[in-house]
């Protein structure tokens, strides 16, 4: 049995929010490029191309990409041959939250849902385990902001809606959207499940690279449907029109049961970031 230091978890963590709060991914950067180069508004462009210098002066400037540096979503995959010493992993992931907002000077956005008083260190972080084969722990994290969040939406649909339903939720979804989720986006689909596995594969198919394909067929062809339609919407970057209003679709899908088909769309902002590290 391999055994992890849980000062190890928590400096593993604290790197990952701060290298995340400052460091568009690669793949989110260059899928705005592209966007750019593809956007036919005016001022989509001029949007596309002020989120490329914000993202070139966070990098050099070591400065958050935005100033909603979200709540810390994790997921985290444990070997079965790896055990956790000192602290348990979920104290552990939190005690790295607490270090990476602090020390990373970022924005607690974490608050009681009632009082809404800030409970300052921006935990609990949200963790969803799986346990995998091995000796390695694998932590992916997300800073998920609440402008793209509250555009998310879950709808228990009725088998014989199909995937012409399943397309016509999502595309009605963003459209209801508009600008509030900052766009241009990147949608999580997942499909199946039950009520809350859908909304955690919607969350999890976020974590793909923009670039890499589905590897099932019939969704890869559904999310290049879903993708064309939301960009005919016209939204456009931030809201000012265009046909750059999402960068991707991602879909994922599990076994459901046969009086179910619980769709979750996730939807995530231009900022995109994330992050993840093999311990």
């Amino acid at each position: 049995m391999r055994i992890i230091k849980s000062e190890e978890i928590s400096n593993a963590v604290k790197n990952l929010i701060i290298h995340s709060s400052v460091n568009l991914p690669d793949d989110t950067y260059n899928g705005l490029k592209t966007a750019f180069g593809q956007e036919i508004s005016e001022q989509g462009k001029t949007v596309l191309n002020k989120i490329l210098l914000n993202a070139e002066i966070a990098k050099n400037e070591s400065k958050p990409l935005c100033q909603d540096t979200g709540l810390a979503v994790f997921f985290v995959e444990i070997g079965k041959e790896v055990a956790v010493e000192d602290k348990n992993i979920t104290n552990a992931i939190n005690e790295g939250t607490r270090l990476g907002y602090s020390e990373g000077f970022l924005r607690k956005s974490t608050c009681d849902p009632l009082s809404r008083k800030n409970i300052g260190d921006n935990t609990p972080a949200i963790i969803h385990y799986e346990f995998t084969d091995g000796e390695k722990i694998k932590i992916m994290y997300a800073a998920k902001g609440g402008g793209s969040e509250n555009m998310s939406a879950l709808k228990m649909m009725r088998p014989s809606d199909g995937k012409d339903g399943i397309i016509d939720f999502a595309v009605e979804t963003m459209r209801s959207a508009g600008p509030n989720p900052c766009p241009p986006n990147i949608v999580g689909i997942g499909i199946g499940g039950n009520f809350e596995r859908s909304a955690i594969l919607a969350k999890k198919s976020l974590f793909r690279k923009l670039n890499e394909p589905n590897a099932d067929p019939e969704l890869a062809e559904m999310e290049k449907i879903i993708f064309e339609k939301i960009n005919n919407i016209g939204t456009g970057p931030m809201g000012f029109g265009g046909v750059c209003t999402v960068l991707g679709v991602h879909i994922t899908k599990e076994p459901c049961h046969i009086a179910s088909m619980p769709v979750a769309l996730n939807v995530e902002c231009h900022s995109h970031r994330h992050s993840e590290i093999i311990l």
